[in-house]
């Protein structure tokens, strides 16, 4: 691996805006420079670059980073591919560079010569379409005209044990097993696929990553999928994507699916932005790649059990990837339609009414799912309704949404903000602050932070604060949630790098951590940070705000106790509390 003080000593080398700008151009604005966004379509700039804090950030479409993150998203480069090219420009030497470069070149030869592999099998199969009426007629049947199986590249896999024998002069190779064309086991070896109608799925720089098969008749089980290679990972890809993407760019949504011949049926009838997932429940990988592609993502799925379950997961992986200004909605059938029969029965333009007129907003479906799990007759139903939603309104990662969706559940079931937020996990709030008014200045209608994500941001601005915070007061005063254990893990990286990092080197150290999302979002907030911010200032009131909440939870543990058993160095800590309370702030603490 690259040494973190190599990535260290590089960022600090680096200045981002020379580096995006040899790509983008970018112009002055404030203190930062901006630009449109090279990842999306827009016609007005939130392509934000920050000089000082050396990050980059697009509040359309979301895309982030630092200045290897750019190169890497930008050029479609490998981590250590973006890390030499720019150490080469900064004339830096990487250390170890030619193992890496062997080890990277051995990996991408590789996968090379997987998805060489994988191409020609999808040409035979193609070819072998042509050759085989049955499952010609089986998709003229499914109402598929040639163009659009010669735009989806559709085949057939014949049935037979060994048709890829005629394919490859080398049936034997281990390439066709690990690119998971063929089985090998107990000595024998055979094609994966057979007598099947196939679908292969390309990635988006288009390369034959896997395939799809669909069974003719009623053989088991009726979709086959590629399994797990060194190429082809189910919860990363989605079937479609490519020949999907210009319907999206033009219509502003994406529609997911479940299955390749509601794609394919949708785009024959001219819904042409649609994708599906691969044989899997929509991951959170999934859901981040469909919200930087598009601000709409709508989810049709079946009407029945396994439709709703579907709908669900997709939900539950979409909440800590939504953004402020993006949509998810869901569109569940009539009993007994899929997308593919629904839109061959009754056309594209019935499809599309039914999708405008019917689609929940995933701020409707969440609560309307839950209150159908409850009886929300009783105090007990309601009870339980805030039980299940707790969990979900903690991975809210858009805080204007999550502040709207919590004001939703307390009016479902009758209780106050103040009294809400308690039983949710989160330290209380005053009525006061219940009703406080979103701020505008700059915040794009949030809430004033919450305690946490306030030291979060501060230490994201100035990294060298962090040795300020003392992770055992955190973890006694303050719920946990994701932001406090980012802010844990911020604490933790900038005390191991000796407390003198950048905000970029900090993201760029943290890359791929699970927690790297909460980081980002975070990150964005500083980006909007004024001229005139003092981070010092902002952790000093947050200083206080956190000591007011440890006193509040001391003194709660102390008048828990019948006052014959409080000891005496207990009744004055108590007295000296209540003391004290009168001189912190009255909103502290309440916040989180």
């Amino acid at each position: 691996m690259i040494p973190q003080s190599f990535i260290q000593d590089l960022l600090n080398r680096l200045d981002i805006v020379e580096v995006i700008n040899r790509y983008v151009p970018l112009k002055k604005a404030g203190a930062n420079y901006q630009a449109c966004c090279p990842f999306h379509q827009e016609k007005s700039p939130s392509f934000t670059v920050s000089p000082t804090k050396q990050f980059y950030h697009c509040f359309g479409c979301g895309a982030h980073g630092s200045a290897i993150g750019f190169v890497m998203e930008y050029q479609g480069l490998g981590f250590v591919e973006a890390v030499q090219q720019l150490a080469q420009h900064a004339g830096m030497t990487v250390p170890e560079t030619r193992e890496l470069r062997g080890a990277e070149q051995e990996k991408s030869g590789r996968q090379a010569s997987l998805t060489a592999l994988l191409e020609q099998a999808a040409q035979y199969y193609r070819q072998q379409l042509k050759q085989a009426p049955v499952a010609v007629n089986y998709l003229k049947g499914r109402g598929l005209t040639g163009e659009i199986a010669k735009r989806f590249e559709i085949g057939y896999a014949p049935d037979g044990w060994q048709n890829l024998q005629a394919v490859f002069a080398d049936y034997a190779q281990a390439g066709l097993v690990e690119a998971g064309l063929v089985i090998e086991g107990e000595g024998k070896r055979y094609d994966r696929f057979r007598d099947r109608i196939m679908f292969p799925i390309r990635n988006q720089k288009g390369a034959v990553i896997g395939f799809g098969g669909r069974v003719l008749g009623q053989g088991e089980p009726k979709y086959l999928n590629s399994p797990e290679t060194p190429v082809f990972s189910k919860g990363r890809e989605l079937y479609g994507l490519p020949q999907a993407r210009e319907g999206i760019r033009r219509t502003g949504r994406v529609l997911v699916v479940e299955g390749y011949m509601d794609v394919v049926a949708l785009a024959q009838m001219g819904v042409d932005y649609a994708v599906a997932t691969l044989g899997t429940a929509t991951t959170a990988e999934n859901a981040a790649r469909l919200l930087r592609l598009t601000d709409r993502v709508v989810f049709c799925f079946d009407g029945d059990a396994a439709g709703r379950r579907a709908a669900w997961r997709a939900l539950e992986n979409s909440l800590a990837q939504l953004k402020d200004g993006k949509r998810v909605d869901f569109l569940l059938l009539p009993q007994g339609e899929d997308p593919d029969s629904y839109v061959r029965q009754f056309g594209a333009d019935a499809f599309e009414t039914l999708l405008e007129e019917t689609a929940l907003p995933l701020s409707t479906f969440w609560l309307q799912e839950l209150r159908a799990r409850v009886d929300m007759a009783t105090q007990e139903g309601r009870a339980e309704l805030v039980t299940l939603a707790a969990p979900l309104l903690r991975n809210v990662a858009a805080p204007a949404l999550g502040a709207m969706m919590r004001r939703q559940l307390a009016q479902a079931v009758g209780l106050e903000m103040h009294e809400l937020a308690p039983l949710l996990g989160e330290p209380a709030v005053t009525p006061m602050e219940a009703a406080a008014p979103m701020r505008s200045g700059g915040g794009r209608g949030r809430r004033a932070p919450s305690l946490v994500r306030n030291l979060l941001r501060v230490v994201l601005a100035e990294p060298s604060l962090a040795s300020r915070l003392e992770p055992a007061t955190l973890k006694s005063a303050v719920a946990p949630a994701p932001e406090l254990q980012a802010l844990l893990l911020v604490v933790e990286f900038v005390a191991r790098q000796g407390g003198a990092v950048s905000m970029a080197v900090l993201l760029e150290g943290l890359r791929g951590h699970p927690l790297e999302p909460v980081l980002q979002a975070v990150a964005a907030d500083v980006l909007e940070l004024g001229d005139g911010y003092s981070a010092n200032e902002d952790l000093d009131g947050a200083l206080k705000q956190l000591q007011a909440v440890a006193a509040r939870q001391r003194i709660d543990v102390l008048r828990r106790k019948p006052l014959a058993e409080l000891s005496a160095l207990e009744r004055q800590e108590l007295q000296q509390l209540l003391l004290q309370r009168h001189e912190l702030p009255a909103d502290a603490g309440h916040k989180e």
